[in-house]
């Protein structure tokens, strides 16, 4: 990524090395939520999981919270608002994808404003994580 010498620096998110390996290694993300509630990847994992099986509203929920719990972090960790969040800072991943399933879930229940919304927050954030994510 170019950085912007007259913009905010990026945000990287610290690491949750315990929540990232149950994630990694395939634990249920209910039961990473129930143990890491603030671990965004897991909020984005069942809000995946719903929208491949076709519950839009329910995948709406999950990443809505994901993307909540991600933006209280970003926050904690500096972020103003606006700047990047570097898709390639593995902790970052989870925020990004709960964004993307957010979109992608306004997009199936009818929420266009949100889904443009959530969009450009992903491209803005980082248009590598838009690439990453299929909504490039």
């Amino acid at each position: 990524m170019v950085e912007n010498l007259l913009g905010p620096e990026p945000t990287r998110l610290p690491d949750r090395p315990e929540a990232q390996a149950a994630a990694d290694g395939g634990t249920d993300p209910a039961k990473i939520v129930r143990a890491y509630p603030d671990f965004s990847e897991a909020w984005a994992l069942l809000a995946e999981r719903a929208l491949h099986a076709g519950d839009p509203v329910a995948a709406y929920a999950y990443a809505r919270t994901g993307y909540h719990r991600g933006l209280d972090q970003l926050r904690r960790s500096g972020w103003k608002g606006f700047g990047p969040v570097p898709w390639d800072h593995r902790p970052n991943q989870g925020f990004l994808r709960a964004l993307a399933a957010l979109a992608r879930a306004a997009r199936e229940i009818g929420e266009d404003e949100e889904w443009e919304r959530c969009s450009k927050f992903l491209a803005d954030s980082d248009p590598k994580a838009s690439a990453a994510l299929g909504l490039a």
